[in-house]
């Protein structure tokens, strides 16, 4: 992956964690980001690897897999991540591009000034999270109602 240029502010603004910003914050937040280039068949991230790093999809599509698993494809606009702008723990997927990509990066220490300075960010963080959780959360009482029903 090269990096380059800072990313288009319309791409950052249609990300739900950063659509609240004014347009003074959306332009110095892309300024964060960087350009990468990914060709067709590298993985961007690799699951139980360390994080750094928060990715949006500007050109392109990537597949996600769980423990080997298809979980779905990514596309422009779609972003992943989040969770490591936080803990900087490991990917909890594998994403693969499909296509050659651009797309742009942000890491947790250029990204925890922004959320130290502005608690609507911090905030927007938290609430994608919570829905994360609950996504998982509801996954998990399906399999384990299935699970009740057959003993």
């Amino acid at each position: 992956m090269k990096g380059m240029a800072q990313a288009p502010v319309d791409l950052i603004r249609r990300v739900p964690l950063f659509e609240d910003l004014d347009k003074r914050e959306l332009d110095s937040l892309a300024r964060t980001f960087k350009e990468r280039s990914v060709s067709a068949g590298d993985a961007i991230v690799t699951e139980d690897k360390p994080a750094a790093g928060f990715f949006v999809i500007d050109e392109g599509t990537a597949k996600v897999t769980v423990h080997g698993r298809d979980r779905g494809i990514l596309g422009p606009g779609d972003y992943f991540g989040e969770i490591a702008l936080i803990d900087e723990g490991a990917r909890t997927a594998t994403i693969t591009a499909e296509s050659d990509m651009r797309l742009y990066a942000l890491t947790f220490w250029e990204f925890r000034p922004l959320v130290e300075q502005d608690a609507r960010v911090a905030w927007k963080l938290l609430q994608a999270l919570a829905r994360k959780l609950r996504e998982i959360e509801a996954r998990e009482a399906i399999g384990y109602s299935s699970l009740r029903a057959r003993s």
